[in-house]
Formats: C-alpha cells, sequence, structure tokens
C-alpha cells in the first residue's frame, strides 16, 4: 500500500469520513507546505500522550482532574450521567446546568456484549456519599439501549441518593409537528407541563 493509501483508509476510519471524502482531505495535505502536516502530526501525538479520563468523571483532560471537577463553584450535589464525554459539551453549551457529570463510556448494549462492567457505573456509585451527591440526572441518549441504560441505572441508584431524574425528550425548539415522527410526539406530549 502507498502512503495515501494509508493516510486515505486511515481518515476513512473517522465518524463521517467516507472515502471519498478521506481522499480528498488526503490531497487537501499533499498541496498544503509540509510543516502544517507535521504539525497536524504533532497534534494527533500529543492528543493521544496527554488527554486521558478524568479521576473522578471520566470527562477527558490533560490534568488529573477536568476543568468541571476542579471548579469550586459547580454544585457537587447535583450530578448529570452521560455516555461520553462530548455529550457534556452539548449540554455545558446551554449555560443551564451548574453541576458536575459522570461519564458512563458508552451504554449498555447486550448484542455488542456491553454489559454493566465495561461502563464506569462502579464509580458513579462509589461517589455519591463522599460527595454528597443528592440528584442524579440521566442524560443518557433517546434510544433503546440509553433507555435501557438509564433503567438500569435507576435500578441502582434507588436508595442511595435522594432524586433521580431523567432528562426531558420531545420537540425541539423551531421543530414542526408536521415533520416529527409519532415517538417523538408521544414524548413530548407525555413530559408536558403546566404553564
Amino acid at each position: 500500500m502507498s502512503a495515501i493509501d494509508d493516510l486515505t483508509g486511515e481518515l476513512a476510519r473517522l465518524p463521517g469520513i467516507g472515502r471519498k471524502t478521506a481522499l480528498r482531505l488526503t490531497y487537501h495535505l499533499l498541496r498544503q507546505p509540509a510543516e502544517q502536516s507535521r504539525r497536524l502530526a504533532d497534534a494527533l501525538v500529543a492528543l493521544t500522550e496527554r488527554v486521558h479520563p478524568c479521576t473522578r468523571c471520566h470527562n477527558l483532560t490533560e490534568a488529573p482532574l477536568c476543568a468541571i471537577c476542579a471548579d469550586p463553584r459547580r454544585d457537587g450535589a447535583l450530578v448529570c450521567v452521560v455516555e461520553q464525554p462530548s455529550d457534556i459539551a452539548s449540554i455545558e453549551r446551554s449555560g443551564e446546568f451548574r453541576g458536575r457529570y459522570h461519564v458512563l463510556g458508552g451504554r449498555l448494549s447486550p448484542l455488542d456484549g456491553v454489559g454493566p462492567d465495561d461502563l464506569t457505573i462502579d464509580g458513579l456509585l462509589s461517589r455519591l456519599s463522599p460527595e454528597g451527591v443528592q440528584e442524579v440526572i440521566l442524560a443518557t441518549n433517546p434510544s433503546l439501549e440509553g433507555d435501557a441504560t438509564a433503567l438500569y441505572l435507576q435500578r441502582q441508584l434507588a436508595g442511595r441518593v435522594g432524586r433521580v431524574t431523567r432528562i426531558a425528550r420531545g420537540l425541539p425548539v423551531g421543530g414542526d409537528l408536521e415533520y416529527a415522527d409519532g415517538v417523538t410526539i408521544a414524548q413530548a406530549l407525555t413530559a408536558r407541563r403546566e404553564m
């Protein structure tokens, strides 16, 4: 295999990048000054060498604790459980959540061989008492596996924490009923609240 094929193959493994796009990216990199490609390579090496899971919440960080866990202004009594570190960025963009997080590292999926021992559930349970956690918000994805993970966590957390809640699901702001699927509309109706 040539160097072009090698890089194209590696780029094609990235999510959302097909073989055609990977080839375009490869040729783009070849047209750039060699120094730019070296910077990209150095950044990838630094990423793999320096970034690791936070020792408390399993978010990605270069320090022992991530910036959120290290921030004394965050409410330690409120923990939001997510599947992946990228989910934290989505919630943080809202600017509404001031608690802390716990990253599971995936979701239960027996068909894919992912069970409770493959996730960081024990780490979550061990945080409850020492940190004075009063509420756990389950923010797993609205899928069959995400719902099964939330149900499993709810059972594990019962009696160990004051409140276990689940993020609401329904229609997005600016969405039209005409284009929403039946499950989304049903969930929006179920999660309705007083005005």
